[in-house]
């Protein structure tokens, strides 16, 4: 897990993309044709669909190396070790993220937003990422990935650039607690049930 990683600089990034290759990791063999949060995607297609968002930020910066397949519509048909499949697509993000500091004013994403103040693109790319962690995690009973460390920049991101895209990629939002962690604000703000479990004995 540690050999071959390419970090991006970015600490919310690189944690969200640590979370994630975690998250993958873990996942029993059996489990990847399980039903996640995300409606009508098994884990695989959860997999996909993150890696291919980070080739999309990759590229925004990069001009070159996108996704080949759609990360909307992802096939479900996987013919490589997961890890093997997603570390590339992780590293390819963060040496892209790594080429733009801090004094950048804004970046390129591939979101319907365009261009980004830096703090939020690349929180969006850490967003996409830690919150699939948390979609694989839950469907094949591991621990949360999510932490409220993690949650709570991550709430400042999606305060900032989810409301544009909600009819597009976010569920509307569920109503909060005032007993709500920062990690059951942030699910809820993005339109996922804090405690989704997978139906027992279902695929």
């Amino acid at each position: 897990m540690t050999d071959n990683i390419t970090l991006s600089g970015w600490d919310v990034l690189d944690e969200a993309h640590r979370v994630l290759r975690a998250t993958v990791a873990a996942v029993a063999p059996g489990d990847w044709g399980r039903a996640t949060p995300c409606a009508e995607w098994t884990v695989t297609q959860v997999l996909q669909h993150a890696a291919g968002d980070q080739l999309g930020y990759a590229a925004a910066i990069t001009g070159e190396g996108g996704p080949t397949e759609n990360p909307f519509a992802p096939s479900g048909r996987l013919d490589q070790d997961p890890m093997e499949f997603l570390n590339p697509t992780l590293n390819a993000a963060a040496a892209a993220w790594s080429t733009v500091g801090n004094d950048v004013e804004t970046a390129p994403t591939p979101l319907p937003l365009g261009p980004l103040p830096t703090w939020v693109g690349s929180g969006a790319a850490a967003l996409d990422a830690a919150v699939h962690a948390w979609d694989i995690a839950v469907a094949t009973g591991q621990p949360s990935p999510l932490t409220d460390d993690l949650a709570r920049p991550l709430r400042k991101v999606a305060a900032e650039m989810v409301e544009p895209l909600r009819a597009f990629a976010f569920a509307p939002a569920i109503t909060p607690e005032p007993t709500d962690t920062d990690t059951a604000l942030l699910l809820k703000y993005l339109g996922r049930r804090p405690d989704w479990a997978p139906i027992i004995g279902g695929r």
